[in-house]
């Protein structure tokens, strides 16, 4: 099974003044295609760092990514946009969701950002079909639960098919249990279409889900097992 994410050497600085702040420090590992992965640590260990990295949300000050085959490291930031727009998918712990637009606009945006007409509002519809949402399509946000808004937050990570789904504290604002049936969905989405599942989490029994943990500590990959 072929790599979908290489990571070699990685690090990141933030200066904040005359301070620098190394977030990562010479980060590697290797997430095959399909795989379903957790990244862990604690507080100030460079999780989001890496998340915001493995995403194209950021670039490494220096080492080289290469996500589904594309080297990432030295793009430019409209670069960095188109490749996160066509390879990734998000889902956030708050949902995201444009409040005053329905479900199915919402699940439609990373598609008009990639600048696609054809089949449009079908694939839309595909996507919110396959969280359960068939008959919440014009539902704003504030007419649906916290549960169901995570289910169209997951129908517009899925609707662009991309490499991965990276999800951070994907169940963090649910109840126990709407946070297990959201686990279920992405477990099962992993296994129908087999998109590479990427979840940043501080919960054992969420990573206890997963193939293999990422383990962080202050910016050092401390296991990857």
């Amino acid at each position: 099974m072929s790599n979908v994410i290489e990571a070699h050497d990685l690090s990141k600085v933030y200066k904040m003044g005359e301070v620098e702040v190394q977030a990562l420090r010479g980060v590697s590992f290797q997430i095959k295609r399909g795989e379903v992965v957790s990244i862990m640590g604690p507080s100030g260990s460079g999780k989001s760092t890496l998340m915001n990295t493995l995403g194209c949300l950021d670039r490494p000050t220096s080492g080289e990514y290469i996500l589904d085959g594309e080297p990432v490291a030295s793009l430019n930031d409209d670069q960095l946009a188109s490749i996160r727009n066509r390879k990734v998918g998000f889902v956030f712990q708050s949902f995201n969701l444009l409040s005053r637009q329905t479900a199915i606009t919402n699940v439609e945006l990373p598609l008009r950002y990639a600048g696609k007409q054809d089949g449009r509002r079908e694939r839309a519809i595909e996507a919110l079909k396959a969280v359960g949402l068939g008959d919440r399509m014009t539902h704003r946000p504030y007419e649906l639960s916290g549960g169901q808004q995570q289910r169209v937050a997951i129908a517009r990570a899925i609707v662009n098919n991309p490499a991965i789904i990276m999800a951070d504290e994907p169940t963090g604002n649910l109840d126990s249990k709407v946070g297990k049936e959201i686990m279920s969905l992405l477990l099962n989405l992993n296994k129908e279409s087999g998109t590479t599942l990427i979840i940043v989490t501080h919960d054992p029994a969420i990573a206890e889900q997963t193939q293999r943990v990422i383990r962080l500590r202050d910016g050092l990959l401390e296991s990857a097992s």
